[in-house]
Formats: C-alpha cells, structure tokens, sequence
C-alpha cells in the first residue's frame, strides 16, 4: 500500500509522495541561484527558532534553490519541488514561487517546525515527493479590519505569517472608517489624534506611524503578501469628520468619532475642498504602499446628506447628473482617475460596478450574479462573497460561539466549496477571491483567531488548488490543525461535530 501523502493546505496542484526522506541537518547547507537570495533568508528565518540549524550558503550544498526561466509557463508563483534522499531541488521562475514552496517546505517537516522556541531532539526530515503547484487565482486576500478595533503592528505582522503559511498572498488593510483613523497622513495630523480616539462606553484608540507601516510592507514583500490599503469614502467618514469637520455636509457641525456600529448617515461632501483632501491623502497612501491597487471603499454610502445640501444639489446640477444619489459614482470616479494618473488600480466595493470606469476593480460582495454582471462590464473583479467568506459570522449554531454579526452561520463547508460565478469568456478578468474579517465582534487577537481560523484555511485550499473536495480537506485539516496550534492559534472547532485535540482553549484575549 502506497504512503498517505502529505496533508498541505493548501493541496499542491501535483504531488506525489516517494520512498525515504530527507534529514535537515547541522551539516545541510543551501546552494542559491543567482537571484535567489532573498529565498535562502526567508528558509532561515523561519526555521531557525525551532530548529537552530544555520543552513549555510554553499556552493555545494544539498538544498538546492535556483531561479530558472525555463519554468516560466509556471507563472509568477508556480513553483518546482523534488525531496529526494541526498538533496532537495526547489526551483521557479520568479522569487515569489520560492517563496511559496519554502511554505510547502515548512509544512513537509514535522509540525515542531513551526514553533517559536527551540525544539531539540526532533529528527527534522522531508519526505521524499515531487511536486509541480501553481496557483489558480492571482489574488487569494483577506481582509482585516483594523478600523472598528485597532491591532498594534506585531498582529498585522503575525497576520502576514499566516497568510504566507497557506500561500495567500494580499492583506487588505481596512484602515478607516466611522470608528476611527489609523493611517497616518502628515498634512492632516488630526486624522489620527482626533479621529484615531473614540470615547463611549468602551473608549479606543490607536494608529500607526509611516514607519510602522512601511516595515509592515516590507516585511509582508519578504514572505510573499502585498498589502493593499483601504481609505473609505465617500461614506464611512465619520472619523475624518470629527477631525476636520469642514469637509462634510453641515457648516460649523462638530461631531464625534462614531461610537456604534452599523451604517452612519454622516458622509463627506461635494466641495472641492474635499476632493482635494482625499488626493492629498491618496497621495501619502501611494508613497507608503507600492501595490498595485489601493482600495477607496465605496460601499454603504447614505445621500440623505446630500439631498438636503444646497452644495451637493448645485454639484449634481452642474455635473448633470439626474439626483445626488448619483454623486457616489461621480465622487469615486474622480478620485480613482487621480490613482490612475499615479499609475495605480482603484478598487471600489460594489455590486455590479455600473456608474463606474470599467479600469477601476471591483469587489463584489453583495449577490454572485453581481459578480458576473461586472465582469461582462469589463471589470476585474475579485469575489468577496459575504454568504461564503465574511468570517465576522458565526461558524456554527452552537451556544459555545462567540459572539458574531448576525444573520448568518457561515459554516466551514460552506467556504471551502465555494465557487465564484464566472463565464468562459470573462474568466480571465476574475482576479481572485478575498476574505473578510469585520472586526465589530472581534477587538482581541483571541477573537479573530476563532473568527478566521480554520475558515480562512479552507477558502486558502480552493483559491490555491481549485478542485479540492470536501472530504479531503477535512483530512488534511486534522493535521494542519496541529500547525495552526503550534503557532499559537486559538482557532474555532477544524469539524463541528468531532471533538477538536488540537484546541487551545476558548480563550478570547
């Protein structure tokens, strides 16, 4: 009977499993490519706390990593692996398929890998395997809302880690909203030592610094994960009104940085003066986050502002527009144009993306058919379901979950066999899929751990692997549960009705 193969999440596109395996060792050195240094780092930056092995450069080594274009019809992340018993030959086209078979390296190894401390006496083999893996959508994100409960930057860089282990690549940063600011922007300072604060019967606050996030970019690129900001507008302002009151609907109103969750009413105006701040703080975002795309929000935007503005009711007039509910696609297209003329790609949530220039992307998160519409529009469009991938709903019905948004379970099934809509002729503008973590219900580390995990495993495996069945994965998920503990997460139940070793405890802080 041939051995059980290896149970990755997520499962590599081709994988099979051979006789013997291969030692990591004190004596194991790695040979490098040209190229490829930045890969041999990352291989001994994430094994050294567990191991101690050194893994030297050498021009000999067993542990091959190599760059080679002949591997280009792999793409930017596809990656070669070969485990044999005297060497290992890990090759891709581009650094970033290194990056990701060093995670499938990771996984190989005992689960005692993963850990933070020393963990002497492990005999630190690879099973011998050969494996070709190359990803089925370019974008596989998450979203982690840092705007209704702030997470210090040592979360966010513990957030890249997991993503990376499960080969996703973009964190989507929702840095502001009604709740607060965290994005700071050096012409505007009260953004975060007003907007960044909110009182009421439970007060917060935080922001991050330029360099904070800076190193966050730089630290995800190491591993692989771009990370994508977001700046709300033209709704979900509240907190830039309470810090610059100017820019909204009411002359001389003072407000305060929302203390409720739900949609707020209060949205910024029409004036120029507006416009001119939202360039003036897309233009800082763009010096500190080189992503391609950078997130405007979009979504939830109340006009009844608006409708009782003079301002906005001349604005609507002198730009033709039938109402001034026509004012949000007229807003966000003026301010996406400008990202364009910086050379980036305005992401905008929206149901079918109409009213908008079809340049801009779309994460549709509404209704599958939405999805579908905005790619015959032209779009591309990265699927944000929220009936299969908002992770801030609870993940069974048992009296034991925490507290979650209501109106749904969202179970683990559920996000692992969902597929998003899409036709043969508009495939190719789907980027990817995302998942999201609103953070009203989940202000501890504690929480989000048992909100994402082990949902966020399983949309990995699909948006990775494509065709993984259900039954396989729970398989799998049984042992990658030991990784997840092993790094220190306290995730929810990996199958609602067995018993789970591998929790930590129900602990939420």
């Amino acid at each position: 009977m041939p051995a059980p193969l290896p149970a990755l999440v997520p499962l590599p596109t081709q994988l099979t499993h051979r006789p013997g395996h291969f030692t990591l060792s004190g004596t194991t050195s790695v040979r490098v490519s040209p190229g490829a240094g930045a890969a041999a780092d990352l291989l001994r930056t994430l094994l050294a706390p567990a191991t101690g092995l050194p893994l030297p450069v050498s021009p000999d080594g067993a542990f091959v990593l190599a760059l080679d274009p002949d591997l280009g019809g792999l793409g930017a992340e596809g990656y070669g692996l070969t485990v044999a018993p005297d060497a290992v030959l890990l090759r891709a086209a581009h650094l970033t398929g290194l990056l990701r078979g060093i995670q499938t390296v990771r996984q190989l190894l005992p689960v005692e890998a993963l850990s933070g401390a020393p963990r002497p006496g492990v005999a630190w083999r690879l099973p011998c395997v050969e494996i070709t893996d190359v990803p089925r959508h370019s974008w596989r994100g998450f979203l982690l809302d840092v705007a209704r409960h702030f997470q210090p930057v040592s979360v966010l860089r513990r957030t890249v880690d997991l993503l990376a282990l499960h080969k996703l690549n973009v964190l989507h940063l929702h840095l502001t909203d009604d709740q607060g600011w965290r994005m700071p922007v050096a012409a505007y300072p009260l953004l975060t030592e007003v907007g960044g604060r909110r009182a009421g019967p439970v007060p917060h606050e935080g922001a991050y610094t330029r360099r904070e996030l800076l190193d966050l970019v730089a630290y995800a690129a190491a591993r692989g994960v771009t990370v994508v900001p977001e700046i709300e507008m033209p709704g979900h302002a509240r907190a830039a009104l309470a810090a610059y009151p100017e820019l909204g609907n009411v002359p001389g109103r003072r407000l305060d940085v929302w203390p409720l969750w739900g949609v707020c009413d209060t949205v910024f105006g029409v004036h120029e003066p507006v416009l001119d701040f939202c360039r003036a703080v897309l233009d800082e975002v763009v010096d500190v986050f080189p992503s391609r795309h950078i997130h405007i929000g979009g979504d939830e935007c109340p006009t009844t502002e608006w409708a009782a503005s003079p301002v906005a009711r001349a604005r609507a007039a002198a730009e033709g527009l039938a109402h001034t509910d026509a004012l949000r696609d007229w807003f966000l297209g003026r301010i996406g144009a400008h990202l364009l003329q910086r050379g980036r790609t305005p992401v905008v949530w929206a149901e079918t993306g109409e009213g908008l220039p079809t340049e801009f992307a779309v994460m549709s998160w509404r209704d599958p058919e939405h999805t579908r519409i905005a790619l015959k529009r032209g779009h591309p469009v990265i699927s944000s379901q929220h009936r299969a991938s908002y992770l801030d709903y609870a993940q069974t019905d048992s009296p034991d979950e925490p507290h979650a948004e209501p109106g749904l379970v969202l179970g683990l099934r559920t996000v692992h066999e969902h597929e998003p809509p899409t036709d043969p002729d508009v495939s190719g503008r789907l980027l990817g899929v995302q998942a999201q973590l609103w953070t009203e219900y989940a202000p501890t580390v504690g929480h989000i751990d048992r909100r994402v995990f082990p949902r966020l495993s399983a949309l990995a495996d699909r948006a990775w692997h494509g065709s993984p069945s259900w039954e396989d994965f729970r398989v799998r998920l049984g042992v990658h549960g030991a990784r997840l503990a092993a790094l220190g997460v306290r995730h929810g139940p990996l199958d609602p009705y067995v018993p789970d070793p591998h929790r930590s405890g129900r602990e939420q802080s």
